[in-house]
């Protein structure tokens, strides 16, 4: 089974470097690793020059938000293109451990998973993990499953899909329909990609040993840095599947007064700094 790697990127070069090394000592390596390099002309001088098995993809975008759905699609479009039986989406920020090729290649294989949305365990790693030990770390994220190496477990629950790490087949990747373009920025794209798999009848399954390792970067909780974007993709995402993603976030958007919904208690999110003194409707 030909398996390419898909990344986006954009301005996470050090992130990408870490990347590429732990594909490079892979217990078995991809045979294409495709990154997309949005509005950032720096990528290519993350490749190990006569690394025939890295293509960086120049994406011209001039917007602020990162169109990651767009990046995404494109990538994949292109590992494709060139033969890809097995695609494995790896979000920049994300080292994979050495099994995690073979994990999930070994997964599609199988004929009860290769028609499934398969999903990886992600370790978040502190801002003094020692990378030399990598593995040693291994911890994954509690709010998702994290199944025993070599055991592939069922899941329902498809508002637990992250984009941090995921594969599937061409087949399954086309019945998805791809990530939805209309996302653009932080929060959203992953969510409504899981709706997509799921109105589509597509399993979805975690596999155990396909650990990745989240590296470390200063983050907001919750993350007001974001929130335009949040905010907009949530509304998005409300039209398209009528609830609403990120509630978490949301929720403690307008504890800290940064967002407000309507006196009905119709979730109608609205940014504080667009509420004006003619608005006399809108209340937390």
């Amino acid at each position: 089974m030909k398996v390419a790697v898909v990344t986006a990127v954009r301005g996470r070069t050090a992130h990408l470097r870490a990347q590429l090394a732990g594909l490079a000592q892979s217990t078995e390596r991809a045979d294409h690793h495709v990154i997309v390099a949005v509005d950032d002309n720096k990528v290519a001088a993350a490749v190990r020059p006569g690394d025939s098995r890295t293509e960086v993809v120049p994406m011209k975008s001039n917007t602020r938000r990162l169109p990651i759905a767009a990046a995404r699609n494109l990538g994949a479009q292109r590992a494709i293109d060139r033969g890809a039986e097995l695609l494995i989406f790896l979000d920049v920020d994300c080292i994979p451990a050495s099994a995690m090729v073979t994990a999930y290649r070994r997964a599609a294989e199988h004929p009860d998973h290769r028609q499934a949305l398969l999903c990886g365990p992600v370790t978040y790693l502190a801002a003094d993990a020692d990378l030399s030990r990598l593995e040693s770390l291994t911890a994954p994220h509690p709010a998702r499953p994290a199944p025993a190496d070599g055991c592939i477990e069922d899941c329902t629950q498809y508002e637990l899909f992250w984009s941090l790490s995921f594969a599937v087949t061409p087949t399954i990747w086309q019945r998805t329909g791809g990530f939805c373009t209309d996302y653009t920025g932080y929060g959203g794209e992953d969510t409504d990609f899981g709706q997509s798999a799921a109105t589509a009848g597509i399993a979805m399954r975690w596999v155990g040993g396909a650990h990745a390792f989240h590296q470390f970067h200063p983050v907001s909780d919750p993350p007001t840095e974001h929130l335009d974007d949040i905010v907009e993709n949530a509304k998005l995402f409300h039209r398209r599947w009528g609830w609403w993603p990120m509630h978490g976030w949301l929720n403690a958007f307008e504890e800290q007064g940064l967002i407000i919904r309507d006196r009905a208690g119709r979730p109608d999110i609205v940014p504080r700094a667009h509420i004006t003194a003619s608005d006399p409707g809108r209340t937390r």
